[in-house]
């Protein structure tokens, strides 16, 4: 008995609370409850105080779905006939109209009109961004480097027969092979293993789409066209496009205008809510030369084994080109990341700290034995080569090991590391659109460290572009500071520092006669060139990377075959490279 007492008092709660809650709501006419929903941005409950729930659903559902991160505030006026809608946008743009509004009963009258006075049946509305997707991305003579262009899509599908599959992919591949015959049967096939429904195969250009022609007649190749910010040449490639996008992305989006636009069941529109007028956005513009790019992908094609190219202007610090081909694009973009020993293009920083330090003079005569022994660390020169007592600057420009080996041994344990950050080498930039890595000369605390380190071996490595900068800073006698984009500043964990002239003067004069009369005068031919070569093991000791580092001009640059065994595969895609920029080169 005392149970159902309970029950029964409950029950009796519940229900003038149920009564109460009524009450409350009944004040809220059926448009303030509209109007509320919208706000929220509910259109279940919005559509549940309509006429016709299912279809106001769609309606409200679509027009928010169309209108993106646009948010709505809906207002009714006093006599219960008009809302007023604000659209607030992105950049704090507002759009401001009002509707008409009729209630039936308890539920206001659906009309499409209800959203806007223009909309109808199965139509929304439709906020979109008007940008200028025609603004290039130019190098630093305002040649077009990057530009918005139409690309076809293509797509297999799959999940089909493994026979079936095998004969489309072969016929593609055969209708490919004219334009990208990258993209063999074996590869697409291997694209679709495992996998369901459409997967895409390639993108072609405008040109190579139209000498492909019709592709669909192949069994389950489907065909789309989209836009994409491309290179403005096929030809024209390099790593250091790839992070350029995001950055025009920005540019673009600052200087959109918008619209907001009435659109029918076919997403075609029917007529203007508001338009907002954006501004042309001047071309994102880089450090990078389109002739220097485009010389150095030609150079480094040309060898199988992977090869790169990384050119800085060292008056400015600008990149003008960076190049790799494609044995070397399966690992990366090494030409701006891959660390490497860099052997005797170190040398440059072992002969600074030698000069900076005072243990030699640029004048003074050394010892270049044909192999000697430190510690327990022997060190032979190539083919143990013995030119007795020679000059520093013979020593460098013909690459005595032993005398280098020797100097080294005789510096402090962070003189390396000092020279080299100095230098740029070890130094982390934070350079706007690319992603850097210089390389890493750790502190050598041992007579056989510093040797190790002072042939450019053991635990010492850099990039092609860490070289690079080296060479750089070398020709501009301070820490070079590169960059990529016009007006965006490079950040660095270390301070610029000045290297004295009477340092980058005895290296640049032994850099040219290495040219000249050293390792490197397969180069002598091209003007004003100074260099120093390099070759360094790597794995067993029986395998060498082979490199070249020079400056002519107001170009500085650094070249490296991975696993060319000597320093002549380097020369001479640095030679292919820098006769076919000849003319193009910059000059201080």
């Amino acid at each position: 008995m005392l149970i159902t007492t309970r029950r029964i008092a409950a029950a009796t709660v519940v229900a003038l609370i149920a009564g109460f809650g009524v009450a409350c709501g009944s004040d809220e006419s059926p448009t303030e409850r509209l109007a509320g929903a919208l706000t929220g941005h509910d259109p279940v409950a919005a559509a549940e105080t309509t006429t016709e729930g299912p279809t106001a659903r769609k309606a409200f559902t679509d027009t928010f779905d169309g209108m993106g991160e646009a948010t709505a505030d809906v207002s009714v006026n006093d006599d219960d006939t008009e809302f007023t809608w604000t659209w607030t946008l992105p950049k704090d743009r507002t759009v401001t109209y009002r509707t008409p509004v009729e209630t039936s009963g308890d539920h206001v009258t659906w009309s499409p009109t209800l959203i806007h006075r223009s909309l109808q049946a199965g139509g929304r509305l439709l906020y979109s961004d008007l940008k200028s997707f025609d603004t290039p991305v130019t190098d630093r003579q305002n040649r077009p480097l990057l530009t918005w262009q139409t690309v076809t899509v293509v797509s297999l599908d799959a999940g089909k027969s493994e026979s079936a599959e095998s004969a489309s992919a072969s016929a593609l591949a055969g209708k490919l092979k004219a334009v990208a015959p990258e993209v063999s049967a074996s590869s697409i096939r291997a694209g679709l293993r495992g996998k369901q429904g459409p997967q895409t195969v390639v993108a072609l250009r405008a040109a190579d789409a139209k000498r492909v022609g019709s592709l669909e007649r192949i069994d389950g190749v489907t065909t789309r066209t989209e836009g994409r910010l491309l290179t403005a040449e096929k030809n024209l490639r390099s790593p250091a496009t790839s992070g350029l996008e995001e950055h025009w992305r920005t540019v673009v989006d600052a200087a959109a205008g918008a619209a907001v636009t009435v659109v029918n069941a076919d997403g075609e529109p029917t007529s203007d809510v508001q338009k907002f007028p954006g501004r042309t956005p001047a071309p994102v513009r880089t450090t990078l030369d389109v002739a220097l790019t485009q010389a150095a992908n030609d150079a480094v094609a040309e060898e199988k084994r992977p090869a790169m190219i990384v050119a800085i202007r060292p008056s400015t610090g600008g990149i003008l080109a960076v190049a790799q081909n494609s044995a070397a694009d399966e690992d990366g973009p090494i030409a701006l990341t891959g660390l490497y020993a860099p052997g005797s293009t170190f040398k440059t920083i072992t002969t600074a700290s030698a000069l900076k330090a005072g243990v030699t003079t640029a004048n003074a005569r050394l010892a270049c034995p044909g192999t000697q022994t430190f510690g327990d660390r022997k060190i032979p020169n190539e083919d143990e080569f013995d030119l007795g007592t020679v000059p520093l600057h013979t020593a460098f420009a013909r690459s005595c090991n032993t005398t280098m080996a020797g100097l080294s041994t005789r510096l402090g344990d962070t003189d390396l590391a000092d020279t080299a950050r100095t230098f740029g080498l070890g130094v982390d930039y934070t350079v706007p659109g690319l992603t850097t890595i210089t390389g890493e000369v750790p502190t050598a605390d041992t007579p056989a460290k510093k040797v190790e380190s002072g042939i450019g071996q053991g635990a010492v490595t850099a990039s092609p572009f860490g070289m690079a900068v080296v060479e750089a800073s070398l020709a501009d006698r301070k820490t070079v500071t590169p960059t990529l984009i016009d007006g965006l500043r490079t950040g660095s964990n270390t301070e610029r520092a000045t290297i004295p002239a009477d340092v980058a003067t005895p290296i640049r004069s032994a850099m040219r006669e290495a040219v000249m009369s050293g390792t490197a005068t397969s180069l002598r031919d091209i003007p004003g060139l100074g260099g120093k070569t390099g070759t360094a093991e790597f794995g067993d000791n029986k395998h060498s990377h082979g490199w070249f580092a020079g400056i002519v001009d107001d170009l500085a640059f650094a070249t490296l075959v991975v696993g060319g065994d000597s320093s002549t595969p380097a020369l001479k895609v640095s030679g292919d490279f820098l006769r076919d920029a000849e003319g193009d080169l910059p000059i201080a």
